[in-house]
């Protein structure tokens, strides 16, 4: 990573797209742990604070297929804007948020900042994320975010009838920064994906989609594993890292609203993290779905502190 890159700090609240409440809260019990570790980490770097439309979760639902998605817009628009300015200070955006449907908006930040660059994801999830309104069995758009990337519907896999409003509004949400797709399937690599429906098992299979197992991590090693990743995404100008929590094994912490048995530990998480961030493509990290709600002693907030201190270490001189 180039020395000097200054980090940006952003702060997501929003959980308007998660189906268990909570993950609202992990930015303040991130910030908690680091009081505990009595660190001035969040004094030394700038932060920006996206409004959320967390009030939008006493009201009522539009649609069962696509809960809040007005919510859910509202937050994609917000944080690509802010993901755009961020990006074209020439700033290095640590990015953490509620839940993982802000990662759309993200995404879409990053294209608004550079439209011509070719975009590569690491997700790093025990979640493949690729369902839609058509297919999805919860109607919660964590469990969509790639799906607006890739601007997939999945219509063979088709299982819910939506209504003509519900239908504008999610073309709407795969197309803001005006750019869709944001991101194609051979540019998509998957860490810890482990569990996943049928109609998102389609679209893996059909496209050939790169994971690497938890097992084959711990065979193969962190470091070759993450020298395949980004080679993998060779062809890509800029990589974005998303790390949902529930990657690592609810055996360290269940402080996550999704937890699923079989992922990696904290060292590998951290190792993982930090081998993929010396690479110079890698323009955002971002952090989601802690939920301190569901945790005890803030295990999870503490894990995912210790990670983000030592990749600031490595973006910047601090």
């Amino acid at each position: 990573m180039k020395k000097g890159r200054q980090i940006r700090l952003i702060e997501i609240k929003s959980e308007v797209g998660a189906g268990t409440r909570g993950a609202s809260l992990g930015v303040d019990a991130v910030k908690i742990a680091a009081l505990d570790f009595r660190s001035n980490f969040f004094k030394n770097h700038r932060s920006i604070n996206i409004p959320d439309d967390n009030a939008a979760l006493h009201g009522m639902i539009e649609s069962r297929y696509a809960k809040r998605i007005r919510s859910v817009l509202k937050m994609y628009e917000r944080i690509g804007a802010a993901l755009r300015d961020s990006l074209k200070d020439g700033k290095f955006p640590l990015v953490l948020s509620g839940d993982h449907s802000n990662a759309g908006g993200t995404i879409a930040g990053i294209k608004m900042a550079y439209p011509d660059s070719r975009l590569g994801v690491i997700w790093i999830d025990a979640h493949a994320d690729l369902h839609s309104p058509y297919t999805t069995p919860s109607g919660n758009f964590h469990g969509m975010t790639l799906a607006t990337a890739l601007a997939e519907d999945n219509i063979e896999n088709k299982v819910n009838d939506l209504d003509y409003e519900t239908i504008e509004l999610w073309e709407r949400l795969k197309t803001v920064g005006d750019i869709s797709p944001k991101v194609e399937y051979r540019d998509l690599l998957f860490m810890t994906l482990r569990d996943f429906e049928e109609q998102e098992g389609y679209l893996l299979k059909q496209h050939k989609v790169k994971n690497f197992s938890t097992s084959e991590i711990r065979k193969t090693g962190v470091t070759k594993i993450c020298r395949e990743a980004m080679k993998h995404l060779s062809h890509c100008d800029k990589v974005y890292i998303s790390f949902d929590v529930d990657a690592l094994d609810p055996s360290i912490s269940r402080g996550t609203g999704t937890p699923v048995k079989g992922g990696i530990n904290e060292r590998e998480a951290a190792d993982i993290i930090l081998e993929l961030v010396q690479n110079e493509r890698v323009c955002c990290l971002e952090f989601t779905e802690i939920n301190p709600t569901l945790d005890s002693e803030n295990v999870m907030a503490e894990t995912v502190f210790e990670i983000l201190q030592k990749v600031a270490r490595q973006v910047e001189i601090i």
